[in-house]
């Protein structure tokens, strides 16, 4: 299986909102975080939420996000949010190996 990111790059949650289902909510689009895990590849939820057959697969990985760079007036602290997201929301950033 062949992948964009690697565990330990940075990478940037991207922000779009189109007219139809998807899974990657708000609150990430646009922050940053570091890929924890790579899941694998599978069918794209977006493309069977609306009849179609999800292919290609694309790959999903578990994200590391830090609270205090997702929410406003989150008081300092180490907490941490771990969320999965699909390759086509990731972009690279300068932190980013690949």
């Amino acid at each position: 299986m062949e992948t964009k990111f690697q565990p330990g790059d940075q990478v940037r949650i991207r922000v779009d909102a189109p007219p139809h289902h998807i899974r990657t909510p708000a609150y990430v689009q646009g922050k940053t975080g570091r890929i924890e895990r790579i899941h694998g590849a599978y069918r794209n939820p977006e493309s069977l939420a609306h009849g179609g057959d999800g292919l290609p697969k694309t790959v999903l990985y578990l994200v590391r996000l830090d609270q205090t760079h997702i929410w406003d007036h989150y008081a300092p602290s180490q907490d941490t949010l771990l969320i999965d997201i699909y390759e086509h929301w990731l972009e690279a950033t300068e932190g980013c190996a690949s």
